[in-house]
C-alpha cells in the first residue's frame, strides 16, 4: 500500500492534522497502520482491536444504511458474510479503510474515548499515584503534586522524561508516553544551576554554577566582581518575566534547568542622556531600588564620584593580610577577620599558627589523629577570587568536609612581600619542588587549593585545585585526595599498633626483668642479714661460753681443797647426779657454807642461775636454802646423794 495512501488513512482514523506527528507514529511502528491506529485509540477504549479479520474489510462495501453494522464490526462484533465481490486488499489495510470510512465523519456514531494514563511520582519517602488524561499538561501534574505533597510548583523538578524538552505547558499526548509512568520528584532549590553569562563588553563568558537558594541579588553582586560592573550599572538580558525581584532565588525565578544563558553590559550613566544601544536595549533588569543601592555603596567599594559614573569602576578592598605582620599568628588573625567580614561567618575554620605548626598539628601526632593539611593561597588581583571564596569555600558541604577532614592555612599571595614570606615557608617545609610550582601559577589561576599529606620521609602535595572548578569538582577532588590519604593512614596505623605492640612487649619484659632483679636483691639482702645475724648469735654465743668458762674457772679456783678422809674432821661425801646421767663426787668438811657446794657445781658448767640442786628423799631444793648455812645444818652429812636438775 503507497505510504500517502497510509498517511491519509491514518489520519483520517485517528483526527491528527499535524503531518509530522503522524509520520512520526507510522515511523515508530514500521508503518504498520494497524499497530499505529492501535497506538493512538488503544485496545481498551474499545475503539479498534489489534487482530481485525478478514471479515472487518467487508465493511467497505456497505453503503451509509449500514453504517450501523460496520460500526459493530469495527467495535468487535459480526457483520454479514461477504459477496464474491470483496476487494483483495491486505487485512491490515483493509481493517483499517473499513474503520476508517465509518470514523473520520461520524463520530456521533463512535466517539472516540480520552486515553488515560498512569503516572507514580515518588518523592522522599513518599509515593504519589495519578490518572490523567493525555491531553492534559505537565503542569497539571505539578498542581496536583502541589496539593498532595505540599512542594511549590516552581520549587519542582520531575526526573524521568524520555525526551530533554519538557515544559509545563508542554502536552502529554505530545510526548507519546507509555500507559504506565514513574517519576522521581525533587525540589529545585537544592539544584545547582549554570548560568553562562556572556560579558557582552569584554566579550567574554562566565560559566559559573550556582545553588538553587541562591538569589539574583547575590548572582548579581558575584559578577559586579567578576566584571567592575556595580549592580546598578549592569544592564542584564535573559533574565525570565518572573523573575521581578531581585531578592527571589534561582529555584523560583523561572530560569531553564540545568543551564540558562545570560548577558551583561553596563547601563549608560545617568550623565548621558542618550538612547540605549541596540546591543543593551532589550529587557533588562537592575537593582530593586536604586536609591538602596546608593546607601549601600560603600559595600561594594564604591566612591561618590563613581556613583555618578565619573570615577573608576575597580572595588577598592582592605587587603587580606597587612604586608609587615610581625607573625605568622597575627597575619592568620587579620586574615580571618576579614575573610569572614567578605563571605560571611560560615568558612573553613583556618588554624592561627605558623606553617610550621599547622604541618605539625596535622602530621606528627598519632597515626589515628593525623590530618591531611589544606593550604588556601588568595590572591585579590584574580578575577576567580570572590567567586571561588563565596561559592566554594563557604559552601556548607566544603566548610564541612574541611573542618572534619583537614588542617586549613591560609595566606595571602596579593603583595609581593608576603608572597616572598610564603615561598620562603614552603621552600623551608616542603622542599623546592612545592615553591618551584607556586611560582608558575598566574594571577588569574588563584586562588589555589594545596592539598598536603605527611609521609615518613617527606611530605607529598597530593592536589593542586585552581580557583576556576566548582562546588561538585572541588568536593569530588577533596574526597580523591581523602581516599589516598585514609589509605596511608591504614598503613601508618597498622605500623604504629605493630610498633605499639612491640613496645608493649619490651616493656613488660624489661618490667619482669626489673621486678626478677628487684626480688634477687632482696631476697640476698635477706640472706645476708640472716648471715650476719648468725654470726651475731654465734659470736654472742661465744662470748657467753667464754664469759661463762671464765666464771667457771675463777670458781674452779676459789674452791677450798678438797680434805682427806684421815683429816679427823667431820667430813661430809656427796655424791650429785647431773642431768646426762653422770655423777660428781667429793668431799667437803662439814663446817662447809652451802655457797662452796653451789660454787662446785658451778665450776662443772652447772650455774646456780640455770640449775636447781635437790634431795632424793625426802625431796627438798637445797638451792633455796641459805647459801651461808653449813652443810651439817642442811643435814648434808657425813653423806647424801644430790641430783642437778634445770630450771624451768
Amino acid at each position: 500500500m503507497d505510504r500517502e495512501m497510509i498517511l491519509a488513512d491514518f489520519q483520517a482514523c485517528t483526527g491528527i492534522d499535524n503531518i509530522a506527528e503522524a509520520i512520526t507514529l507510522l515511523e515508530l511502528n514500521n508503518w504498520d497502520l494497524v499497530a499505529a491506529i492501535n497506538g493512538v485509540i488503544p485496545q481498551e477504549n474499545g475503539i479498534l482491536q489489534s487482530n481485525f479479520t478478514s471479515e472487518s474489510s467487508q465493511a467497505t462495501m456497505y453503503g451509509p444504511s449500514n453504517q450501523s453494522e460496520a460500526a459493530d464490526a469495527a467495535a468487535g462484533g459480526t457483520v454479514p458474510p461477504p459477496s464474491s465481490s470483496s476487494t483483495s486488499s491486505s487485512p491490515s489495510s483493509s481493517s483499517a479503510s473499513a474503520f476508517c470510512s465509518i470514523n473520520p465523519s461520524s463520530r456521533h456514531i463512535v466517539e472516540r474515548q480520552p486515553r488515560m494514563l498512569n503516572f507514580r511520582v515518588e518523592y522522599r519517602q513518599r509515593s504519589v499515584e495519578l490518572v490523567l488524561e493525555e491531553g492534559s499538561t505537565v503542569g497539571e501534574i505539578k498542581q496536583i503534586l502541589e496539593t498532595e505533597l505540599g512542594v511549590p510548583v516552581s520549587k519542582m523538578q520531575l526526573k524521568g522524561w524520555k525526551s530533554g524538552d519538557v515544559s509545563d505547558s508542554t502536552v502529554l499526548r505530545s510526548l507519546h508516553l507509555p500507559k504506565n509512568n514513574s517519576f522521581a520528584l525533587q525540589e529545585s532549590l537544592n539544584q545547582n544551576f549554570l548560568l553562562v553569562i556572556s560579558h557582552r563588553e569584554a566579550q567574554k563568558d562566565y560559566n559559573l554554577n550556582f545553588p538553587g537558594s541562591r538569589t539574583i541579588q547575590e548572582v548579581k553582586r558575584n559578577i559586579s566582581d567578576l566584571t567592575n560592573i556595580p549592580v546598578r550599572h549592569q544592564q542584564w538580558d535573559g533574565w525570565p518575566a518572573s523573575a521581578s525581584d531581585d531578592s527571589m532565588t534561582l529555584a523560583v525565578s523561572g530560569i531553564s534547568y540545568p543551564c540558562h544563558h545570560l548577558s551583561v553590559c553596563r547601563r549608560s550613566s545617568p550623565a548621558n542622556t542618550q538612547e540605549p544601544t541596540e546591543e543593551c536595549a532589550d529587557v533588562h533588569m537592575i537593582s530593586d531600588s536604586e536609591g538602596d543601592d546608593f546607601e549601600d555603596a560603600s559595600e561594594f567599594g564604591v566612591d561618590d564620584s563613581e556613583m555618578f559614573g565619573m570615577g573608576s569602576s575597580s572595588c577598592r578592598k582592605s587587603p587580606m593580610m597587612p604586608e609587615n605582620s610581625e607573625n605568622e599568628a597575627d597575619a592568620l588573625l587579620h586574615f580571618t577577620a576579614e575573610f569572614s567580614s567578605r563571605y560571611g561567618e560560615t568558612h573553613p575554620m583556618f588554624f592561627i599558627g605558623s606553617l610550621e605548626a599547622a604541618s605539625q598539628e596535622a602530621f606528627y601526632g598519632k597515626a589515628r589523629d593525623r590530618k591531611l593539611l589544606a593550604i588556601y593561597l588568595h590572591n585579590d588581583d584574580s578575577v576567580l577570587v570572590n567567586v571561588f571564596c563565596s561559592q566554594m569555600m563557604c559552601a556548607d558541604s566544603i566548610v564541612s568536609y574541611l573542618s572534619q577532614n583537614f588542617i586549613t592555612w591560609a595566606w595571602d599571595v596579593t603583595k609581593e612581600a608576603n608572597k616572598a614570606r610564603l615561598l620562603t615557608m614552603c621552600t623551608r617545609h616542603f622542599g623546592s619542588v612545592v615553591t618551584q610550582t607556586i611560582r608558575t601559577y598566574k594571577t588569574d589561576q588563584f586562588p589555589l587549593l594545596f592539598v598536603v599529606m605527611g609521609k615518613r620521609t617527606s611530605n607529598e602535595v597530593l592536589n593542586v585545585i585552581q580557583g576556576n572548578t566548582t562546588v561538585d569538582e572541588l568536593m569530588m577532588r577533596l574526597m580523591g585526595a581523602m581516599e589516598i590519604f585514609t589509605a596511608q593512614q591504614q598503613e601508618d596505623i597498622k605500623d604504629e599498633d605493630e610498633r605499639e605492640a612491640r613496645e608493649m612487649v619490651k616493656r613488660e619484659q624489661d618490667e619482669a626483668y626489673r621486678l626478677s632483679l628487684e626480688a634477687d636483691r632482696k631476697k640476698r639482702e635477706a640472706q645476708e642479714r640472716e648471715e650476719a645475724e648468725q654470726v651475731r648469735l654465734e659470736q654472742m654465743r661465744k662470748e657467753q661460753e667464754e664469759e661463762k668458762e671464765a666464771i667457771r674457772l675463777s670458781l674452779e679456783q676459789a674452791l677450798p681443797p678438797e680434805p682427806d678422809e684421815e683429816s679427823g674432821e667431820q667430813i661430809s661425801k656427796l655424791r650429785i647426779r647431773t642431768p646426762s646421767g653422770e655423777f660428781l663426787e667429793r668431799r667437803f668438811l662439814g663446817s662447809c657454807k652451802l655457797q662452796v657446794l653451789f660454787d662446785f657445781v658451778a665450776s662443772k658448767g652447772y650455774p646456780f642461775e640455770e640449775f636447781k640442786l635437790l634431795t632424793t628423799f625426802p625431796r627438798k631444793i637445797i638451792t633455796q636454802l641459805d647459801p651461808g648455812s653449813t652443810l651439817l645444818e642442811a643435814k648434808l652429812f657425813p653423806q647424801e646423794t644430790l641430783f642437778l636438775e634445770a630450771k624451768e
